[in-house]
């Protein structure tokens, strides 16, 4: 069995028992090592699993909620007002990542969620300690947006496109 249909098996598992999983009986029921199952949930927790490890076995929390990337681009004196947009219409930043032509993926954990999230962040940036990694691609950057739903997702990309944030797919 491939890894992306097993760790699907995972979770369908994980869903439908009322209790713990144990990590053995996954193995058993995968045919693989409790060692793989252990690297299994690792990169489910990772894609955004809520799974819980008890002395009694793993449990799913909740499923993942939807993300997608956006390709944006502004000049600093947006950024609030970008981060503000996204947050107020249900969506988390997760991240911000940039393309640099030496250094390849230039990524950080934002994981900014609430006005007190962006206050926090922008105070960082206009205190000077540090700038925004958009700085050394022209303004051109991309976020990893988390919401609720892919329709959550879609109301947040047409304001994007409103207001001028987005990035045209050809450019």
């Amino acid at each position: 069995m491939k890894a992306e249909l097993r760790r699907k098996e995972i979770i369908s598992r994980l869903v439908s028992e009322k209790g713990p999983v144990s990590g053995s009986e996954l193995a058993e029921a995968l045919d693989v090592s409790r060692q793989i199952i252990v690297h299994d949930i690792a990169i489910l927790k990772a894609a955004g699993y809520e799974i819980l490890s008890t002395h009694s076995g793993y449990i799913l929390n909740e499923t993942p909620k939807a993300e997608r990337a956006f390709k944006v681009r502004h000049m600093s004196d947006r950024t609030k007002e970008e981060l503000s947009l996204i947050v107020d219409m249900g969506g988390t930043v997760d991240d911000v990542f940039v393309w640099h032509k030496v250094y390849g993926k230039v990524q950080a954990k934002l994981n900014i969620f609430s006005k007190r999230g962006i206050e926090q962040f922008m105070d960082g940036i206009n205190s000077g300690r540090s700038t925004e990694l958009m700085n050394i691609t022209d303004g051109y950057h991309y976020h990893t947006v988390k919401a609720d739903s892919n329709e959550t997702l879609d109301k947040i990309e047409k304001e994007l496109k409103i207001r001028g944030f987005l990035v045209p797919e050809v450019e």
